[in-house]
């Protein structure tokens, strides 16, 4: 082609186009091609943007940055001009002048989220956090209007988490490190019950964009779905720092803080909200929470009825007051729960968690008031909605735990030999809720070598671990994966299960208590992974104990709580296993009768301190002085003597509970110390 062929304007685009085709494949090529045209058509625009593109592409970035920042200052109204110098100047380590390119750029497009985030990275290098930060985020708000991501979106939305998928991985394909689609991927997989990738992806997505709020957010309820209670408190403390003032990122916080039994931090963090802004109903509630859990009931009591006052139909604050025990809703507030209850149940059928929520406290007060047809009335229609929200299958429930008992036999554990962490640390409590382990935790709490934690899920979670590896086909049955269990294996597990705890110890007290109930299923995996553990059960007559369970509504957890029915053969179960263990293992858990610890405190509580091997103090038998964090049902019952009055409760309602006596078959004739007058 000759000089004059190559300034004519169709051979000018040609070898245009012809250069930046080469780009990728062949640098050297383009940048002599780039040249040639600049020979004819000196100073052209395009031809020295390729020419700037193709130095960096071959390495030269000293060359490419004094040509693309000289063709910024000629042409600083094209937005690729800029882009190239941010791009350039970014890989040469000049970020002052890469951040510059970029608030150049952003502001002629404010809508192309890419040049945010790059921008957000540049300023980070540069120390300028907030800058960085607000960077993200308006990168974030640019996101919110791409129709790619607008699109899969709506497929997520309405449940087509494949076609979603599809969209955000050809996206992913072509922009490897976009936050805002990492996100969304990580929130389908998330909604598949996939929380190992989610918290990857969604982990993933925070490290590309630091200030992506609503990422670290979900990040946040990530961790603490996963259990992994200080990294959310460390994401936590970034997201409160947010320069964007969002009350819910306080919020967030403090509900790491309750998990992490921060109760004090987590009440001063409410009270700053309300003083802010005091007609918050659910803050009024969360406060309560904290507030009944260190004990100052009286100001649990009053945050509690200002939930309700600010919003009447506010079932879980109306459950709250009922759920104090000590506390009685009188007739006035009978009155204002039943027009609540009615204006739900006309007006807004949906909202069914405040409408069970309303019989189940409907059903305490008309029990207080001593109208116990009433009362039972509203307890049923409370659970049957309830029951309806949960999955539990009382049959293969059942049949998991037959299992269990097939497993750890006595040849079984002798065959296991030695093994696990041998730490002497933990203090297992098990058994039913509302068996009275609240009581013996309060009591073991009260001694000078034991600290008091709360329902700590992380047996429960390794337990699940091991599950999930028979449910992937990998072992043939749980007792297949255990038996599998080198002595290393055991003994990493129990190295976990205490690393795991360890946030939820505050003090040097040598020995903690977990009093997560339904730690009974794993007494053999406990026995087997930590060795020197102690394990006490906590058993109550099962009219009693059951019949308590059923009329309290658990915030979660225990799904087999709300038929009649189901908690009698659960109890029925449990008792079960525990028979099994006991022939398997005689001696190695200790069983405290409820009924016998209220009858004769002194005499079971040495019983319960020789078990554990710790000497008797005074301090024990006045639990009720100790004014720790207790979160459970029965928080208001430990702050004060043996607390006796529920014991038979359950009698008032003796005409109703035939399927809970069919359920439980034998085991209310043949309870040890079963009441006197117990009519069966």
């Amino acid at each position: 082609m000759d000089n004059h062929g190559m300034a004519t304007g169709a051979s000018l685009a040609q070898s245009l186009m012809k250069a930046a085709g080469l780009l990728e494949s062949d640098a050297p090529a383009a940048l002599r091609l780039a040249r040639t045209i600049l020979k004819t058509a000196p100073g052209h625009p395009h031809a020295r943007m390729i020419e700037g593109q193709a130095l960096r592409r071959t390495g030269d970035l000293g060359a490419a940055l004094a040509l693309l920042a000289g063709l910024a200052r000629d042409q600083p109204r094209v937005p690729a001009v800029w882009w190239e110098l941010a791009q350039v100047a970014s890989e040469a380590g000049d970020c002052q002048q890469a951040a510059n390119a970029l608030i150049h750029l952003t502001r002629q497009q404010p809508a192309v989220a890419d040049g945010w985030f790059l921008l957000g990275r540049e300023l980070r290098r540069l120390g300028r956090e907030e800058e960085a930060w607000r960077a993200d985020l308006s990168g974030v708000h640019a996101s919110s209007r791409d129709p790619d991501l607008l699109k899969a979106a709506v497929e997520m939305n309405e449940g087509r988490m494949d076609e979603a998928e599809a969209l955000l991985s050809a996206r992913l394909h072509r922009k490897p490190d976009d936050p805002p689609a990492i996100r969304l991927l990580g929130e389908i997989y998330w909604r598949r019950g996939d929380i190992s990738d989610a918290l990857t992806l969604v982990e993933q997505a925070v490290d590309l964009a630091p200030g992506f709020d609503m990422a670290r957010d979900f990040l946040v309820r990530l961790l603490l779905q996963s259990g992994k209670l200080p990294e959310a408190m460390r994401h936590a403390d970034i997201l409160s720092h947010s320069p964007v003032g969002n009350p819910g990122h306080a919020l967030l916080r403090a509900s790491v803080l309750v998990r992490l039994g921060d109760q004090q931090q987590a009440s001063d963090i409410y009270r700053r909200l309300l003083d802010q802004q005091p007609a918050q109903p659910q803050i009024w509630q969360n406060l309560g929470h904290a507030l009944k859990t260190l004990g100052k009931q009286a100001d649990a009591v009053h945050a509690y009825r200002q939930a309700v006052h600010y919003q009447p139909t506010m079932g879980e604050a109306w459950w709250s007051l009922a759920n104090l025990k000590t506390v009685r809703l009188d007739s006035a507030d009978i009155a204002t729960m039943e027009q609540a209850l009615t204006s739900l149940t006309a007006n807004a059928p949906d909202r069914q968690e405040d409408i069970f929520h309303l019989h189940f406290s409907l059903g305490k007060a008309l029990e207080d008031a001593r109208d116990y047809a009433a009362s039972f009335r509203h307890y049923d229609l409370g659970n049957r909605l309830r029951r309806a929200m949960v999955r539990h299958d009382a049959d293969v429930f059942s049949a998991e735990v037959r299992a269990t008992a097939a497993c750890f036999t006595a040849p079984f554990i002798a065959s296991m030999g030695d093994g696990g962490c041998p730490a002497p640390d933990p203090i297992f409590i098990v058994g039913l809720p509302r068996a009275g382990s609240t009581l013996i935790e309060q009591i073991l709490a009260s001694h000078s070598q034991v600290e008091g934690t709360m329902e700590l899920p992380d047996m429960m979670m390794i337990a699940s671990r091991l599950q999930a590896r028979v449910d992937d086909g990998e072992f043939a049955d749980f007792a297949a994966i255990i038996a599998s269990l080198t002595p290393a294996d055991r003994l990493r597990l129990g190295e976990e299960y205490l690393e795991r705890t360890r946030i939820h110890r505050h003090s040097d007290r040598p020995r903690f208590v977990d009093k997560m109930p339904n730690n009974w299923q794993h007494v053999g995996l406990i026995r087997l992974i930590l060795p020197n553990a102690k394990i006490v059960d906590a058993r109550r007559h099962p009219l009693s104990c059951c019949f308590s369970g059923w009329k309290q509504h658990f915030a979660r957890g225990q799904t087999f709580s709300y038929d009649l029915a189901d908690i009698g053969r659960y109890y029925s179960d449990y008792a079960a296993l525990m028979a099994a263990y006991d022939a398997a293992a005689p001696g190695a858990v200790h069983r405290i009768f409820y009924e016998a610890m209220v009858s004769d405190t002194e005499r079971e509580v040495r019983r319960l301190l020789d078990y554990l091997g710790l000497p008797f103090e005074p301090a024990c038998l006045e639990f009720y002085k100790n004014d720790r964090a207790v979160r459970t049902a029965s928080s208001e019952q430990v702050r004060q003597p043996i607390f006796t009055q529920g014991m038979d409760q359950w009698r008032h309602y003796d005409p109703w509970l035939m399927p809970l006596r069919q359920a439980l078959g034998g085991l209310v004739s043949t309870y040890p110390g079963r009441e006197r007058d117990d009519p069966i």
